[in-house]
């Protein structure tokens, strides 16, 4: 085990590509990710398959995780839910895939590259903006001066906005990023001082099943995290798209 606790962010290549002078290798990551598609659509394709009366455990999970994303952007965007479902549904399940991989060892957390996070929050704020100026034209920076604000008010309110939105990606995807990291390498330390601990000897036992009763207790908590992170990317999602659709 390195001690380079960073060392598990590091990109490697598996696949060396090339356009041109640009050097685009196929990375763990990029696997990951393509993992984490193919068990989204299997999970929800052999779990409804059957549509049994009494669901099974894995018609469960899809329909946990359906209804309750479903649920969410109900709440948000009423009668439009259902044109948006999918969106936010995916968003989610990216999110959740990534977060959960780092806690099976030897997978990799692809969320925890900040290109990677960054990546899906502009394409959800970007998506969000398209959509305002799609459905209301110029009437979409009305969003940048709220609804009667005193006109006096006007160069200090829309700069401020402005700013305020243009740095939706941003704290979007260090949200995200800086979670999954900080998590996993605080699991690494623990995890890594227990294996020291037991190369020590039969005098530390005590002191090295403390340290290993920590690491399984932040392993749940790490999933806790994983899950509530990607129901926060669904929630922000779910508010920028209620933006351009009733600029509120």
């Amino acid at each position: 085990m390195s001690d380079n606790i960073l060392e598990q962010f590091s990109l490697k290549t598996l696949v060396p590509l090339h356009a041109g002078s640009l050097n685009i290798p196929f990375t763990q990551s990029s696997a990951f990710m393509i993992a984490g598609a193919l068990l989204t659509i299997a999970l929800m394709t052999l779990s409804v398959r059957r549509k049994a009366l009494v669901p099974g455990r894995w018609q469960n999970v899809s329909e946990i995780l359906y209804e309750s994303i479903f649920g969410l952007t109900k709440e948000y965007l009423n009668d439009e839910a259902r044109k948006y479902f999918p969106f936010v549904f995916t968003v989610f399940m990216v999110v959740l895939m990534g977060n959960l991989f780092g806690l099976i060892p030897f997978a990799y957390t692809y969320t925890s590259q900040i290109i990677v996070t960054g990546a899906l929050a502009a394409l959800v704020v970007g998506f969000a903006t398209l959509l305002g100026f799609a459905k209301h034209g110029l009437h979409f920076f009305s969003l940048f001066f709220p609804k009667g604000t005193p006109i006096v008010m006007a160069p200090f309110i829309i700069p401020v906005e402005i700013i305020s939105y243009l740095s939706r990606p941003v704290s979007l995807s260090i949200r995200l990023c800086l979670n999954m990291v900080m998590g996993h390498m605080l699991m690494r330390l623990i995890g890594g001082f227990c294996v020291t601990m037991i190369a020590l000897g039969i005098g530390m036992k005590l002191f090295t099943a403390v340290t290993f009763s920590v690491n399984t207790l932040l392993m749940a908590l790490e999933c806790l995290v994983a899950l509530i992170q990607a129901h926060v990317f669904a929630v922000l999602t779910c508010v920028y798209l209620k933006d351009g659709v009733e600029l509120h």
